[in-house]
């Protein structure tokens, strides 16, 4: 009798054991997840049922009941930020699990060789949390600027080309302070001292590199095309730089500049106004900023690309000289019909 009391508990264990494996199963491992080409956006602040009403907006789910009740089990309650990328999910523990584990890493971020805020927008891409358009609002809006002591104009000038760290979960309003603060971090005293003593405040400087780096990458000219200008500015003289002309007319591309295109009406156009233009043409590299900080003296005024296409340049103090540098250089550019 004992014995089959004994067989007959832990048939009913075993049944129990079974029933329990059946609901473990058809709740937490079923294939529930009919929609996986979504990414479910957790947004700041979500409840659960914001996050369930994503879900079905989607049409995420074959069962809401079935994800509720693991949702339970596994104590979702804290919807952490995200844009969740759902193409591996499968089953509901597998959708509980990547939604519960939040998006709070590290997250690398290199830039260089870029021109306009837009570019860098672009760069910035899907890289982190918030959206590329609210960066771009921030930069384009002058009184939220001012915090930083820029304008939409001068905004580039934030932006130190590096590589970051940054977690992913960032908002578009602490990426802006952290770069500020990497921007602070270069602008040491020493070096706003250095810029003070050559009569040029940091916006001055980026906005000179910026020059410089577009006429010349090689570090080996940097800073006489520094001096060169500095030498213009000292003289009251046009800077006539063709970068500038290109950001004006708004094509990098052009190899040569037309009499045409040194009249547009642009602030940024130094064949018709004197000084820097309002902002730099592009973000500059810091060992660019330095070399305009440490420019070369000497007396050249004029400057022409090389002939042979290796990309220095000539360098003189005579126009007259400048003069037969460029017929050489636009000789090539008819021989080569180079005509923009």
């Amino acid at each position: 009798m004992k014995k089959k009391i004994i067989i007959g508990v832990l048939a009913g264990m075993l049944l129990l054991a079974c029933v329990v494996a059946a609901l473990f199963f058809r709740t937490f491992m079923a294939q529930n997840v009919r929609n996986c080409d979504v990414t479910v956006v957790v947004p700041p602040g979500a409840t659960f049922e914001q996050v369930m009403d994503t879900l079905r907006k989607y049409e995420v789910l074959k069962s809401e009941e079935t994800f509720r009740k693991t949702a339970k089990a596994l104590k979702y309650k804290t919807m952490r930020i995200g844009k969740y990328d759902i193409s591996d999910c499968r089953t509901n523990l597998d959708l509980v699990r990547l939604l519960r584990r939040g998006q709070h890493y590290p997250v690398k971020f290199t830039f260089n060789n870029v021109r306009t805020v837009d570019q860098f927008v672009e760069k910035v891409g899907n890289k982190f949390f918030f959206e590329p358009e609210e960066l771009s609002t921030l930069l384009h809006d002058r009184n939220y600027m001012q915090q930083f002591g820029l304008s939409d104009t001068t905004a580039v000038c934030l932006f130190i080309p590096n590589t970051y760290e940054l977690y992913y979960d960032i908002t578009a309003e602490d990426f802006l302070d952290r770069m500020h603060g990497y921007y602070e971090q270069f602008w040491t005293d020493k070096r706003k001292a250095t810029a003070s003593e050559i009569g040029l405040t940091p916006v001055q400087v980026a906005t000179l590199a910026s020059i410089v780096e577009e006429e010349n990458m090689r570090p080996s000219e940097k800073a006489i095309i520094a001096g060169l200008y500095m030498n213009r500015i000292h003289k009251d003289m046009l800077l006539q730089s063709d970068p500038t002309v290109k950001f004006a007319i708004g094509d990098f591309a052009r190899k040569r500049i037309l009499n045409a295109d040194l009249q547009v009406d642009s602030p940024y156009n130094t064949y018709k106004y004197k000084g820097l233009p309002p902002g730099p043409i592009r973000i500059p590299e810091a060992s660019t900023m330095d070399s305009v900080l440490h420019y070369r003296h000497h007396n050249y005024l004029y400057m022409c690309a090389k002939e042979d296409f290796s990309g220095y340049h000539n360098f003189t103090a005579s126009a007259d000289e400048h003069s037969r540098n460029a017929a050489r250089y636009r000789a090539v550019l008819n021989a080569r019909n180079i005509k923009r």
